[in-house]
This record gives structure tokens, sequence and C-alpha cells, in this order.
């Protein structure tokens, strides 16, 4: 097969766009086969009961290093394949290619889609809209560039609704984790974007996943040591309503949690 085509000209970022771009560059190695999001059964029951159109569409937002892209194209989708982060596009490009598969790869921002109304069939976003500078906006672009009758689906973390204490425990740990983190979203406000753009939800479900190990965790953003501390000691101090909330416990002398995250698919009407 042919090699997909090389990223366009950088887009023009904000700061926070910025920072995610330069983070994700720094750190792009540590997202290959072995990384925890090599194993796509979320986006396989994400999509689960929606079949595959003749010549469909598809672009994959802020890809990371491809494993979303890579599950797309393996089900017999073209795939687009779209990044702030000319490495992590390379390795998302060679990962599909080792694979048999040539992905197209576009570099550009999430709240800035270089592409024509109505140009796919499905648009996708997996464990990625926390770092996003407007989900709002990204929802906005998602809808635009959707045919009628797309559908839209986002994997991310997220939190329990009305809860204010774990939502910014959680905030301020990731934080510390990776700076170029945004916020999560809860359920209710992801589905309130969506709505506001005139997509329809499909399903909408929380499926709390895992994190195995905090030390991997840390490891796979570079933490400075300060903020390791930081969280360490959040970990330390947590309280009983939060700890409870997540599932923090010291599993064998690792730090386990259950990630709130979130299943969203949504269809963009045919009229």
């Amino acid at each position: 097969m042919k090699p997909g085509k090389s990223p366009t000209c950088e887009p023009v970022l904000d700061a926070g766009q910025s920072a995610s771009a330069a983070q994700f560059d720094r750190q792009s190695d540590r997202y290959g086969k072995s990384h925890i999001l090599a194993d796509t059964r979320d986006v396989a029951m994400g999509l689960a009961g929606m079949p595959v159109p003749e010549g469909g569409t598809a672009l994959d937002v802020a890809t990371g290093g491809g494993h979303t892209a890579l599950f797309l194209a393996g089900q017999g989708w073209e795939v687009t394949a779209g990044d702030m982060s000319q490495r992590m596009l390379l390795n998302a490009q060679k990962l599909c290619a080792d694979a048999g598969y040539a992905v197209e790869i576009r570099m550009f921002a999430a709240e800035q889609m270089p592409f024509h109304d109505g140009t796919f069939d499905l648009v996708t976003s997996r464990v990625a809209p926390h770092h996003f500078s407007s989900p709002g906006e990204f929802v906005c672009e998602s809808a635009r560039v959707l045919k009628p009758g797309g559908h839209l689906l986002v994997i991310d973390g997220s939190l329990p609704d009305d809860d204010p204490e774990t939502e910014e425990w959680l905030h301020q740990v990731e934080k510390w984790h990776d700076p170029s983190h945004n916020r999560l979203l809860s359920r209710k406000t992801w589905e309130s974007l969506v709505r506001g753009v005139g997509l329809r939800i499909v399903r909408s479900e929380l499926h709390p996943l895992k994190q195995p190990d905090m030390r991997w965790w840390l490891d796979t953003s570079a933490t400075p040591i300060e903020n390791r501390e930081k969280v360490h000691e959040a970990v330390r101090t947590v309280s009983k309503h939060v700890r409870e909330a997540l599932g923090l416990a010291d599993d064998q002398g690792k730090i386990t949690w259950w990630w709130p995250r979130l299943t969203l698919l949504a269809v963009k009407p045919l009229d």
C-alpha cells in the first residue's frame, strides 16, 4: 500500500495548545505498541452496531500513538489521523504502516480542523479532549466536518456527576502529572456540548478504567520530581470520600485507582 501523506504546515496554536504539542513531541516514543491505549476494546465497544459505510471516511483527532487510527483502518475505514505533534503523527503513521495500513496524517489543533464541511462519516477522539483548549470548539468543528448521518465518538477521562470534591482533587493531580492537561469534563457537560451543536446522543456511558500503576503513569509523562512528590502527598492525604469515589488503593506496592472513563457516541441528523 502507498504510504500516507506527510503533515501539512504547522498550525497556529494558542499557549495551551503549544504546551500540549511540546509535551507530546517529547514523550511520543512512550506511546508505542505496549502503551495501555493499544488495547482498543473500548473503541470497538463505542462503535458497536455501527457498520462501516462503503468508502467510509474517518478522522481521528489527537491521534497520539495512532492506536485508534489503526483500529479504524483495520475495520475498513479510510482514515485521516490528526495531531498537533509532528513526532506523534509520524509514529502513528509508522504503527499503521507496520500493520499494512496506509493512513493520511495532518497536523492541526482539535479546535481548528482544516477540512471542508461534511467531509467525514466518523470523527473520533480518544483519551485526548482533556488536553484541548476548548472542548466546545472541538465539538463544533466535529459537527461541521461530519456528513449528515455521520457519527462522533468521544472516549475520555471524566468525572462523577455532581461531585465537586472529587473533581477538584482529580483536576489538581492531573495538572501536576502533566501541566498540558486542561480539564476533565463530566458526562452531563459533554452531553450538553454535543446536544448544543445539534447532534443526537446514541450512547453515553461511564466505564471506569483501572490505572494499574501510578509510577508508570508519571513516567509516561516524565512528571518532574517536585510534582511527583505533590501527587504522592495528595494520595497520602486524600479524603475518604475521594478515595472511595476513585477506588484508590495500594496493590502490592503499586498505587492503583479507577479513572472515570466516558464513552459517548452521537450522530449528526440527516435533515
